[in-house]
């Protein structure tokens, strides 16, 4: 439960990450902000030298250590004739040491803590500095700093593919080292995260002759060897096509033995050729995705994909999972709700009524937290708006009333199936249409947007959001991570102090 749960937080977290940018690999996200980044975002940016070593302090204490500025990289109108900046320090520091230091608030320069730069590292950043914004002569560059003996180095350029548009890699495919890429793919040494970056690049320049290495891979029973799952199977698929499916569905969709985040993997996998991309044809893909289903604890890792794609072929089996649901498949039953939502045949109205009755508590934890207009809300036979007992009886909660925190792991379990919002037709009164609180006013313009970033349809009634809001959300957000943060300093500071002791 607790792996589940946490592979599933990281989902979503690389979920929102690619509602905002397009990266270069699908399966992984940025480590850090790039030199590239961070000098960008700055008044001022300078290499220079450790010209005064701070005397030793207690360790982990800081003290102002003296710099002497070698180079301007940002900022000369800033800086003027400036030629020493101060900045704290931590550690031995050694006299002569060159580092990168950024600057901000030109009219009271504040410096960054100081980072160590080798000579590899300052030849680096003066090459960064003067790439283009895009294109393929960046990223030609970068690729030769790929796993540098740098680690520095390496992460950065990581961290810029990373960021990269997912052309960049197309472009780049002339000019990108086949032979190199198989050789760090079979290192186990590699790390996870850059793993991936390589399997997507050999998607990009590889053949079908690399197809065996894969297999094996894929087929291994070493966990070393599955480092980048999600990658990998995402890499096997596109040089494989539809052919390499059945090999995917009998390792990790249809074998029940499989593990859970090996089967995740298979799905994130397949949503990324459902999603981005077009050597697979989307019918054969539901077909691969139809199997969980009859694995029904694992079911609602891909309801919201078939309504997503609009595949309404599974409905009735959905229903017999609901209606089957036991402990141990439960949280199969929200998503179905959605599902049905989502759909637009009369019978999913239906089902909704029926289903209402069998597990009302389900269907208000669906629509508190998917709180969306849907073309699928029922309406009696007669046309009366469906009373107390209904299915959206939840519209009348309170503004207040907060979701319960014990439903919160279900919210976890399953994607959010977006609706497609309707407006009733003249004389017709829906669930929806209750005054009291509609779907609209209960959901943010966050959620909406959400709901149709995963549709990718355009979401309805969403406010362009003012500098002033967003600068309201960032502090309202910010101000008590600040808070709690500043709090369990002062608390260490008192736990950990040597001279405290003689109070225990």
């Amino acid at each position: 439960m607790l792996t589940r749960l946490m592979i599933l937080c990281g989902a979503l977290v690389s979920t929102a990450a690619l509602l905002t940018s397009a990266l270069a690999c699908p399966f992984c996200a940025a480590v850090s902000q790039t030199f590239s980044q961070e000098i960008e975002s700055m008044d001022a940016a300078v290499i220079a030298k450790l010209v005064e070593a701070p005397a030793v302090t207690a360790e982990g204490a800081g003290v102002e250590a003296t710099f002497e500025i070698t180079q301007i990289l940002k900022g000369k109108e800033h800086l003027g004739d400036t030629k020493t900046i101060k900045s704290l320090y931590y550690g031995e520091g050694r006299k002569g040491r060159e580092f990168l230091i950024l600057g901000t608030e030109p009219e009271n320069m504040m410096w960054s803590t100081p980072t160590l730069l080798t000579d590899r590292g300052v030849k680096y950043i003066n090459q960064v500095i003067k790439l283009p914004a895009t294109g393929n002569d960046r990223y030609v560059f970068f690729q030769e700093h790929l796993e540098d003996e740098d680690e520095m180095l390496a992460r950065d350029a990581y961290d810029e593919f990373a960021n990269a548009p997912y052309s960049a890699l197309h472009e780049l495919k002339p000019k990108m080292k086949h032979d190199q890429l198989i050789e760090w793919i079979e290192n186990p040494d590699i790390a996870a995260n850059r793993r991936r970056l390589y399997f997507t690049m050999l998607g990009v320049c590889g053949t079908k002759a690399d197809l065996p290495l894969l297999e094996k891979m894929l087929s291994s029973e070493e966990r070393s060897s599955k480092s980048g799952l999600d990658a990998m199977i995402g890499c096997y698929l596109t040089l494989a096509g539809a052919d390499g499916l059945p090999l995917i569905e009998k390792l990790y969709l249809a074998n029940k033995e499989a593990e859970y985040a090996d089967t995740y993997a298979a799905i994130m996998a397949l949503r990324f050729h459902g999603t981005e991309t077009d050597i697979i044809e989307k019918d054969r893909l539901l077909k691969s995705l139809h199997l969980m289903l009859d694995r029904p604890s694992l079911a609602d890792l891909v309801i919201a994909d078939f309504a997503r794609w609009e595949d309404w072929s599974v409905m009735d089996k959905l229903v017999k999972l609901f209606k089957e649901a036991d402990e141990e498949t439960s949280w199969v039953r929200v998503p179905v709700i959605r599902y049905l939502m989502a759909c637009p045949k009369p019978e999913a109205k239906e089902h909704l009524i029926e289903l209402e009755k069998i597990d009302p508590d389900a269907m208000k934890r669906a629509q508190t937290f998917f709180p969306f207009q849907s073309q699928a809300v029922p309406t009696r036979a007669d046309g009366e708006r469906m009373k107390e007992e209904s299915l959206l009886a939840m519209a009348e909660v309170d503004d207040n009333q907060l979701p319960p925190e014990e439903e919160a792991s279900e919210v976890l379990s399953s994607e959010a199936v977006a609706t497609s919002s309707s407006t009733p037709k003249s004389g017709e009164q829906t669930a929806m249409a209750k005054r009291q609180v509609t779907r609209d006013e209960l959901s943010t313009a966050g959620d909406r947007a959400l709901a149709a970033a995963i549709t990718g349809t355009t979401a309805t009634n969403i406010e362009e959001t003012s500098t002033v809001g967003l600068l309201q959300r960032i502090f309202s957000t910010s101000i008590p991570v600040v808070v709690t943060f500043v709090l369990m300093l002062a608390i260490s500071g008192i736990l950990w102090n040597p001279g405290s002791k003689t109070s225990l």
